[in-house]
């Protein structure tokens, strides 16, 4: 497991965060307790199941799936501070009531666009990092 830490802009209103690249050895011990799937999101650059996961000791990690296209293996596996993954699942939520009090047809930028814009954020300074 790698740890780097991603700078959001200031307009994105985020602090710096800290976050954990796993390994495929890394996820089997994280999940070897169980996991439970919390929600997904369908972007542009990718789609990203969230989800929190136990080892055997019952130690709790928060953790995101990245899968790209038409692949059924995830690319990527990123861990992620109880504090942070509570900020993504607020935005995930607040989407729900934000997209009921919108008109479908128009294209405001509301709270999923900026998890997504989030998301682009780890994703790029991840990357060429080998978990």
């Amino acid at each position: 497991m790698k740890s780097f830490t991603v700078n959001f802009h200031a307009e994105d209103q985020v602090e710096k965060m800290t976050v954990q690249k796993l390994s495929e050895e890394d996820y089997n011990k994280a999940t070897e307790g169980g996991t439970r799937h919390l929600f997904d999101l369908d972007t542009n650059i990718g789609f990203f199941v969230f989800f929190d996961a136990s080892d055997q000791e019952d130690k709790v990690s928060y953790l995101v799936l990245q899968y790209e296209e038409d692949n059924e293996e995830p690319k990527a596996c990123y861990g992620f501070d109880l504090k942070d993954f509570y900020e993504f699942m607020a935005l995930y939520l607040n989407d729900l009531e934000y997209n009921e009090e919108v008109n479908e047809e128009e294209e405001e930028y509301g709270p999923i666009h900026h998890l997504a814009h989030l998301l682009y954020h780890i994703i790029e300074e991840g990357k060429d990092l080998e978990a």
